[in-house]
C-alpha cells in the first residue's frame, strides 16, 4: 500500500497563560499525529492556551454561554475532503488545574485531553450522541496513550 504524504500542516502554539508550564513539542507532536491519521496534509492549526477570562469572553462571543469551558475548536476552513484545514484550538489551563484533581492525574495529562478532543472535533468527530460519543473517546485513549498517558480508572462519560 502506498505510504501517504505526511502532513504539512503548520502547527503555532501561543501559550498566553501563566498557571501551568507546558511542554508545547507534546502539543504539536499529537496534533501532528492526528492531522497526519485523518489525511489533513496542508492548512493551518492555532493552539492558544488560555485561563478563564479569556476562554469565556470567546465562549460568550461566539457560542453565546457565558461560562469558561476546558476547550473550544474553531474550524476556520475546512475542505477535510481536498486535506486541507484552517483552524484555532483554544485550551484552558486553569480549568485543566481546577479538574485535574478530580479524575487523578496531572494537569498537564488534563490539557492533553482537551488539545486531543480539540483535534479530533476538527477532524470530524463529535460527541453529542452516546453511539459516536463512544467512539470519539475511544480514539482519545488510544492517541492519549501516544503520549504515554493512561486514562485515570473513570468514566468518560463525567468529561465534558
Amino acid at each position: 500500500m502506498p505510504r501517504r504524504k505526511k502532513s504539512s500542516v503548520l502547527i503555532e502554539i501561543l501559550d498566553e497563560q501563566e498557571y501551568l508550564a507546558i511542554n508545547l513539542d507534546r502539543i504539536k507532536f499529537i496534533c501532528e499525529k492526528i492531522l497526519d491519521d485523518f489525511a489533513i496534509q496542508s492548512g493551518k492549526l492555532g493552539v492558544i492556551l488560555v485561563d478563564n477570562d479569556t476562554i469565556q469572553q470567546y465562549n460568550r462571543d461566539f457560542l453565546q454561554h457565558d461560562y469558561p469551558t476546558d476547550v473550544i475548536s474553531f474550524p476556520i476552513v475546512d475542505r477535510r475532503h481536498e486535506g486541507h484545514l484552517e483552524a484555532e484550538i483554544l485550551a484552558c489551563t486553569q480549568i485543566a488545574l481546577d479538574r485535574a484533581g478530580e479524575f487523578g492525574w496531572s494537569p498537564e495529562d488534563e490539557l492533553m485531553l482537551y488539545i486531543v478532543h480539540g483535534t479530533l472535533h476538527l477532524v470530524g468527530f463529535d460527541d453529542t450522541a452516546s453511539e459516536i460519543k463512544t467512539e470519539m473517546q475511544q480514539k482519545e485513549r488510544e492517541y492519549l496513550a501516544q503520549l504515554g498517558i493512561t486514562v485515570p480508572k473513570w468514566n468518560l462519560d463525567d468529561w465534558e
